[in-house]
């Protein structure tokens, strides 16, 4: 199922009920083709969650429309939407079994809608095995673990076959291995049953690792959409630079110098097609390369061995915090000993920015 948000709006009133009200989503516009997993990632107030909402029916906005397909949804009740949604908490019922649990939306059905008793448990059934706990069907909730119980929640919101699944930061819970393992789940069983899904999620591993696409969003504005590896790569602005990446982006202060870019005292990098003058430079914890006769003068202050690769922590005063972070190939560590250190930068690695709109700056390259 396509869906459609067109130029969607929701702002709700100011709690002091002073100054102008709150806007949580602020005219966003995307297509979502049909049988796509969207990850919307951004920090927490962001208006992700909000938008969910919206989609689901459980808010009304503002202004903006919202289809499935060519149908205008934006009036319609939340049950009459055909949408499945998994929350942060489960919301499970504790005294009923899992295939209780899985059955209660088709029993909820009325009318021509509703299945025969035996439709009902040949459904539960498909959903249960299809989230591998067909197994557990005659436990409670309290019986299972984290990871069960949320492929409980999943299976209840796939019983009915929704036009749309969404789920709202449904990882938060798990430990990290089972976290990692479910996000898995989640791929597999969006691409066996092909239902468009909008994952919501702060955390940004997660979304870019399932995603066809993901939606960065902040203070309610839609930053950038794209595939995950395009976003990162090559991010719109500084917010979007800085929110993706584990560890994040670099950010030292930086210039233009007739054609050379500068940082502190450091040449850094030949340009071509760079504007003159001042720059905001993002450099990925990637983009070094330890290099004895490298442009770019550094003091060492830790090196961190972490198996793989070896994450050199460094000083340069051009840097806009304390230290930045490199990670090198861990063969490479030798390079990174005594109080300084010396590395030349990748230049497909580095993004340049507008300093006072934090818009990144394109058309440059790196001179002959």
């Amino acid at each position: 199922m396509k869906l459609v948000l067109d130029q969607l709006t929701k702002t709700f009133p100011n709690r002091n009920k002073k100054g102008p009200d709150v806007v949580a989503v602020n005219s966003f516009t995307f297509e979502i083709p049909d049988g796509t997993l969207v990850g919307l990632l951004g920090p927490s107030g962001c208006g992700k969650s909000t938008t969910l909402n919206l989609i689901s029916g459980l808010e009304r906005p503002t202004s903006g429309r919202i289809l499935f397909g060519d149908e205008d949804v934006t009036e319609l009740p939340p049950e009459n939407r055909g949408v499945g949604l998994v929350f942060q908490n489960y919301a499970l019922y504790p005294h009923l079994t899992v295939r209780q649990n899985i059955l209660f939306p088709l029993q909820n059905l009325k009318g021509d809608a509703r299945p025969s008793k035996e439709e009902m448990l040949r459904k539960a059934d498909e959903a249960a095995r299809l989230v591998q706990i067909d197994w557990l069907m005659d436990r409670k909730p309290s019986e299972l673990s984290g990871g069960q119980q949320q492929r409980v929640a999943i299976a209840r919101a796939l019983v009915k076959m929704p036009r749309v699944l969404l789920l709202d930061e449904p990882l938060s819970n798990l430990d990290a291995r089972l976290r990692l393992q479910t996000r898995e789940e989640i791929r597999r069983i969006q691409r066996e049953t092909g239902i468009t899904t909008i994952f919501v999620t702060h955390d940004q591993e997660e979304a870019m690792s399932i995603s066809d696409l993901i939606v960065v969003m902040s203070d309610g504005v839609v930053q950038q959409i794209g595939p995950p590896q395009s976003v990162y790569d090559h991010p719109d602005n500084l917010f979007v630079a800085k929110f993706l990446g584990t560890p994040p982006i670099n950010v030292f202060t930086g210039e233009v110098k007739d054609g050379w870019l500068t940082l502190g005292e450091d040449r850094v990098l030949k340009l071509q097609g760079a504007p003159e003058g001042a720059v905001t430079v993002g450099v990925r914890p990637e983009g070094f390369r330890i290099d004895a006769e490298g442009p770019f003068r550094c003091g060492l202050k830790a090196v961190e061995v972490m198996g793989r690769d070896t994450s050199v922590v460094g000083t340069h005063p051009a840097c806009q915090s304390e230290t930045f972070r490199g990670i090198i190939p861990s063969e490479d560590r030798d390079g990174a000993a005594g109080d300084t250190v010396r590395f030349s930068l990748k230049p497909n690695k580095i993004h340049l920015f507008d300093p006072a709109t934090e818009a990144v700056l394109r058309d440059w390259s790196v001179a002959p």
